[in-house]
């Protein structure tokens, strides 16, 4: 398939095409409020946007009421990157969820290019600023206290903030739930948080599939700030034995993936005492950098073998085969007590011979739907495997 491409003018830009996603109606959109363009942007307020250093203060006071690490955009000249990455596409846009805006130094510039923006912060020593920001504009801001990174968590009873309810997010910024062949509803951005990176991939991944949570209102695109080793694995090819993983497969068929930009890390700003740049260690993929990177679900996901219903034993079929990659799939097969596994892969054109790691991500889904039509995989005892193996991801 021929490789995405990403806009024009994004600092090193790279493009990985990788299948398309299914699903849920198209929002009524609120009436616009005057001086509105035609195009769907608001006219730019003309905000002052802090220089770096300003930015950087603000965030070493911030540091001072405590919190986990985070990483902030400080620079103007990067946050003008960002956002001409997210707003590349001609015609009316669709609100930008950005998480985390802390010193809102992405947020002023988003509004100056007639953005809508709805601001999502965790940390109360930042929301005056943009409270103050939000009530000083005609509706183009919201501000919302809460964690995206604390989305619809699994407990019983009241949530309390910051963690904040999916449902709750999306009528507070009037995005109503379209059709999975729709366009993408709403754009989110932010930046990965180090600790919970892997975790919060899967997390994202598991929803996507399942149809839950923010992927209940359609095919929301994520434009997320990852570590460049994660990048090497979502995009790794068979044979890359030390990057191609589950992880690898899964968001390659979930998801159209493109790199915007790479930014080195020493651009960003932490909440670190010493102002350190905490940058993850790694032993065998590059890492120099932070990646912007857009994961837009595929329109074309779903099909009558593969649902949100049976989703999580595809996850699961495909986290077993790759936890060995150099394993023989059809070993694999038969361990799951699938006597015609050889006659299946033949079916298929898929080599008897393959080792899981060698196995292309579409093969993977065409696999799956093949082994819905078998008796002798819907046995009980594989789905129990299933809840163990959801139960195991920490989500």
């Amino acid at each position: 398939m021929r490789p995405a491409r990403a806009p024009p003018g994004c600092g090193r830009l790279l493009a990985a095409g990788l299948r398309p996603l299914l699903g849920c109606p198209r929002p009524v959109p609120p009436p616009p409020p005057p001086g509105r363009g035609v195009a769907g942007r608001w006219p730019s307020p003309g905000l002052r946007v802090p220089e770096a250093a300003e930015a950087e203060r603000l965030v070493q006071e911030a540091r001072r009421a405590g919190g986990p690490l985070r990483r902030f955009i400080a620079c103007p000249r990067l946050a003008r990157t960002v956002q001409r990455c997210l707003g590349a596409a001609r015609g009316p846009q669709p609100v930008v969820l950005e998480c985390g805006p802390g010193p809102g130094i992405l947020t002023r510039t988003l509004l100056n290019a007639g953005v809508r923006v709805v601001a999502l912060e965790s940390h109360p020593a930042f929301l005056p600023n943009l409270q103050s920001l939000e009530n000083s504009l005609d509706g183009q801001l919201k501000v919302i206290y809460g964690d995206f990174f604390r989305l619809d968590p699994l407990v019983t009873g009241t949530v309390k903030p910051p963690a904040v309810c999916s449902d709750k997010l999306f009528e507070a910024m009037g995005v109503a739930a379209v059709p999975w062949r729709a366009d993408v509803p709403v754009k989110i951005f932010g930046i990965l948080p180090q600790k919970k990176e892997r975790n919060t991939l899967w997390r994202l991944l598991f929803i996507l599939y399942e149809c839950s949570s923010i992927f209940r209102y359609g095919r929301v695109e994520l434009n997320i700030f990852i570590s460049e080793k994660e990048y090497k694995v979502l995009t790794a090819k068979p044979g890359e034995s030390r990057a191609y993983q589950a992880l690898s497969v899964l968001c390659q068929v979930g998801c159209e993936i493109q790199l915007l930009h790479m930014e080195p890390w020493s651009s960003f700003v932490t909440n670190l005492k010493n102002k350190g740049l905490a940058v993850s260690k790694s032993m065998w993929l590059p890492n120099d950098h932070l990646c912007l990177v857009r994961l837009t679900p595929q329109r074309d996901l779903f099909s009558e073998g593969l649902k949100p219903t049976n989703s999580a034993t595809f996850i699961f079929m495909v986290k077993q085969c790759l936890a060995k990659r150099k394993s023989r799939l059809t070993d694999r097969l038969n361990s799951w007590s699938l006597d015609n596994s050889g006659q299946l892969l033949k079916a298929l054109e898929i080599p008897t011979d393959v080792v899981t790691g060698n196995l292309y991500p579409e093969d993977y889904k065409r696999l799956f739907e093949a082994l819905q039509n078998s008796s002798v995989f819907t046995e009980s005892w594989f789905h129990d495997e299933v809840l163990e193996s959801i139960r195991n991801i920490n989500l």
